[in-house]
């Protein structure tokens, strides 16, 4: 089947519209059960990659409402955020092994959807390795933000990488103004958010509680950093963010102050320089991910507390349509 024809077919799929309000699916199966994983859209399927122990991929099919499973990661991989590439989902920046000693993965790893098969990328600089950081592409460009480099124990930094996958180099960049762990950051305007996060280090007891409220902005023009006015209003990490319309959103994630993972879903429109407060989430979650297809939005995995358990295997959907 050629390409061109195999893209006709897929436009004819049609993919069940999600209401205003997130919406609990009812599906055929479901994922393995898991949590500082990875969610993520390619070709109007969601792929949930990588968490604690070695998962299959767990692929979300919406025209379905089905649930099926692929390939084993050659390794244990938690703490990142996948970026998509050329088809592939890149994963940069992981961490593996067991609390609170991980390690992070000094490689990048990729999975391609189409073969359902795992590859090593290229290395990681020498000394820039963390896990816990903000992952997002610019201009066929992945930076690489923040992060932490001794597990849980400590090593939270301000670093801010770029790597090229076309010539394969890496450019070391200013450090952000505030270093943070357990978040996700997104472009939009020509601009990189880096928001949520903590500093996590049990060396001093502190694994949850230094949450960071301020929302670093990388200007890619001028290569400087500023950081927003208003701090994200709920403080949390392990959140989900990703960037819709003219909004930065932000959902889920945990905190020392209370046992349930957050469910709130805050944005900041960047025209209007301020924060609104859309529906919440309709169970609290941290450690996973948004996947966007069809104007609908979809997160499932995660924890339904803080730390690693209940790990959740249900699936939430909202319209996009709601966030404008």
């Amino acid at each position: 089947m050629n390409k061109l024809f195999k893209t006709a077919l897929a436009s004819l799929v049609i993919i069940p519209s999600c209401f205003a309000e997130w919406e609990t699916l009812q599906t055929n199966g479901e994922p393995v059960a898991r949590h500082e994983a990875g969610f993520i859209d390619v070709d109007d399927k969601a792929y949930l990659v990588g968490g604690r122990r070695v998962n299959p991929v767990s692929i979300y099919d919406p025209a379905t409402k089905t649930w099926t499973q692929g390939a084993k990661s050659p390794i244990e991989i938690h703490h990142f955020q996948p970026v998509v590439y050329e088809g592939e989902i890149w994963v940069v920046g992981a961490m593996t092994g067991r609390f609170p000693n991980e390690t992070p993965v000094d490689k990048i790893l990729i999975y391609n959807p189409e073969n359902d098969a795992w590859r090593w990328g290229p290395a990681i600089p020498e000394g820039r390795a963390r896990g816990g950081a903000g992952v997002s592409i610019h201009n066929g460009k992945i930076y690489l933000s923040a992060g932490i480099t001794r597990g849980h124990m400590g090593g939270f930094i301000p670093w801010h990488d770029s790597f090229d996958p076309k010539s394969g180099k890496w450019t070391q960049l200013p450090d952000a103004p505030h270093a943070r762990d357990h978040f996700q950051s997104a472009v939009l305007d020509n601009k990189l958010y880096l928001a949520g996060g903590r500093q996590t280090s049990r060396e001093t007891n502190e694994v949850f509680s230094r949450t960071v409220g301020p929302v670093d902005v990388y200007d890619f023009a001028s290569e400087s950093w500023s950081t927003l006015e208003e701090d994200l209003p709920t403080p949390r990490a392990g959140n989900t963010t990703f960037s819709y319309g003219r909004k930065i959103i932000v959902i889920g994630g945990e905190t020392g102050e209370q046992k349930t993972a957050h469910n709130e879903v805050e944005a900041y429109h960047v025209d209007n320089e301020n924060w609104e407060i859309l529906p919440s989430l309709n169970r609290g979650r941290h450690g996973t991910g948004i996947a966007i297809i069809r104007c609908n939005l979809y997160t499932s995995s995660g924890s339904g507390n803080r730390g690693g358990s209940p790990e959740l295997t249900d699936i939430e959907c909202i319209s996009c349509d709601k966030l404008n």
